[in-house]
């Protein structure tokens, strides 16, 4: 893991930012902030400006906070996608994506509670970056390693994506949960124990019966049960069907999870 970009608004991103600065110590990775925000330009009677004087105020101040907060760091890079539409910023969030290895983003909160995120955008970036993305819910500070990892798997894609993909975060953590839900192939699950023995984890195994609705609030629930400071999922399904597009699947993890929430697509 050598490039960890880290989303930056003009809401509270300290916590994030500490953390993806913990992040980038602990791998030795560059770490690029990108400030993107919804804003409106400036209108004049029938004329409109762009940058408006609150996005400019906006991002110097996020310049400010970036450079203050990886002061010493190896390797950083403050960016301004300089768009303020709703589509502009989704769209230059997951253009950056692309070129990190891990990227960090705040809690969806939706447009009223965090006015300066479109709504949904850490699961639009889930679902179009092809990157692995760790959300972050308010507060902190966070464990690196985490304490105690729960996997949410199902031997699906997604799964194993997610799985493999977290794999570097989830080393040093004491145990590692692998919450199996429905019926698992049993060299499936031998495998993915294998796995991480081969990492030197500790797993221990908790199952679930497959269900339609509540999956999401199970997991959640198990994951305060014992205690994880990280939630990996996947967030695709078999068939053809996300669990983000469920009722109660992984949108509703994005928007519940009170833990950093690890998740592949």
């Amino acid at each position: 893991m050598k490039t960890i970009l880290v989303h930056l608004d003009g809401g509270d991103p300290t916590d994030r930012l500490r953390h993806a600065r913990r992040l980038a110590e602990a791998f030795g990775a560059r770490l690029v902030g990108l400030f993107a925000e919804r804003a409106r330009a400036q209108v004049v009677g029938s004329i409109a400006t762009w940058p408006s004087p609150a996005y400019v105020a906006a991002a110097e101040a996020s310049h400010r906070l970036f450079e203050a907060e990886t002061a010493g760091l190896t390797a950083s890079e403050w960016r301004d996608a300089n768009r303020g539409g709703d589509e502009e910023v989704a769209r230059a969030v997951v253009a950056a994506a692309h070129g990190a290895d891990l990227v960090v983003l705040g809690k969806d909160r939706g447009g009223i509670d965090h006015a300066s995120v479109p709504p949904g955008l850490a699961e639009r970036v889930v679902l179009e970056a092809g990157r692995p993305c760790l959300v972050l819910p308010a507060g902190g500070p966070f464990s690196v390693p985490p304490r105690r990892a729960l996997v949410a798997w199902n031997g699906s894609r997604g799964a194993v994506r997610a799985l493999c993909d977290a794999m570097p975060l989830m080393v040093g953590a004491e145990e590692v949960v692998l919450l199996t839900i429905g019926a698992i192939d049993g060299q499936v699950e031998a495998d993915a124990l294998r796995r991480f023995a081969d990492h030197g984890l500790t797993v221990r195994v908790e199952s679930l019966p497959e269900g339609w609705l509540a999956v999401a609030d199970l997991v959640l629930a198990r994951a305060a049960d014992n205690g994880a400071d990280l939630l990996v999922m996947g967030g695709h399904e078999p068939g053809g069907l996300s669990w983000i597009q469920r009722p109660n699947g992984a949108r509703r993890a994005l928007a519940e999870t009170t833990l950093p929430l690890f998740m592949s697509h």
